[in-house]
């Protein structure tokens, strides 16, 4: 079986019921096994126009599908949850991307592993660090003491502001909030 991690947004419909609906997906796929599930994060929509902030997290799925076969499964689950692709980096009911699969580094036309912009990515880094913080990802990069970012304490139900990353010029500020609900398993 192959250590797979899929990162989950919403700002459509009710973000965190499409997120929730989304696990309980990916936890019925076949020849699959759902590992673990991040907390969820409310975060600032980066793309166009004035978005509704959206729900994010992370999951580990152990699976023996291929890569493709994966993708064509996240893909229908999207699109059993009525997901639009009207608008490059628009609002969506649900966006799940494959970031990582085993130690693989994929490059096909339809799939880039890992994922092209996780590393510029808080609302994907923090919910990873919270199920993976020991991982190493191809290339070598650690997640845990790697410097790449800094995560600050937040209190149960408390609001984490100004959640940035402190050490790496690539990454800009995005304020991420964290969820009440924990969205865990």
């Amino acid at each position: 079986m192959f250590r797979c991690f899929i990162a989950l947004g919403s700002n459509l419909e009710q973000p965190l019921e499409q997120v929730n609906r989304a696990i309980e997906a990916l936890a019925k796929l076949p020849n699959s096994r759902l590992e673990a599930t991040s907390p969820w994060y409310q975060s600032t929509a980066i793309g166009p126009g004035n978005q509704a902030d959206y729900i994010n997290g992370v999951a580990e799925l152990c699976t023996t599908q291929k890569p493709l076969q994966l993708l064509s499964l996240l893909q229908q689950i999207e699109n059993q949850q009525q997901r639009k692709r009207l608008q490059h980096w628009g609002p969506r009911t649900l966006d799940l991307d494959l970031l990582l699969y085993g130690d693989q580094v994929i490059n096909e036309a339809t799939l880039t592993v890992p994922h092209a912009r996780m590393l510029e990515r808080n609302f994907v880094l923090c919910p990873l660090h919270d199920i993976a913080p020991d991982l190493v990802l191809p290339g070598g990069i650690h997640l845990q003491g790697s410097a790449r970012f800094q995560f600050g304490e937040v209190p149960l139900g408390g609001v984490l502001e100004q959640w940035v990353c402190v050490s790496c010029a690539c990454l800009s500020p995005i304020s991420i909030r964290a969820s009440v609900e924990q969205g865990r398993l």
